[in-house]
């Protein structure tokens, strides 16, 4: 059974160019993780300065697996050769859920 993984992010209006900067330029950091299946930044419309960060994984342990080692890595570093950088958000809350039903569109 898959499980979703919400980020929550606050990010003050002035920053959010800079966090979706720095989604785009991680393009494809996350997509050949092991049990990796997808991954969307939704920015808000209206009402909220929150981000989600939506990724879905095979399984708990594929996720925990991704933390650990490459995502733990790629926040401890700004790069090769870079200074660690201050983080656009100023708030992240993590949200667990179990996939139960799914559909997509009709063929």
């Amino acid at each position: 059974m898959s499980v979703v993984k919400i980020n929550v992010l606050t990010v003050p209006a002035e920053q959010r160019e800079v966090l979706e900067q720095r989604f785009a330029s991680r393009a494809g950091a996350v997509e050949g993780s092991d049990g990796f299946e997808w991954f969307e930044l939704l920015r808000p419309v209206e009402g909220t300065d929150q981000y989600l960060v939506y990724t879905r994984w095979r399984s708990e342990e594929d996720f925990k697996a991704w933390m650990e080692g490459p995502m733990k890595a790629a926040h401890q570093h700004g790069g090769e050769g870079e200074a660690p950088k201050r983080p656009a958000a100023s708030g992240s809350t993590l949200w667990s859920f179990e996939v139960v039903q799914s559909a997509g569109p009709k063929a």
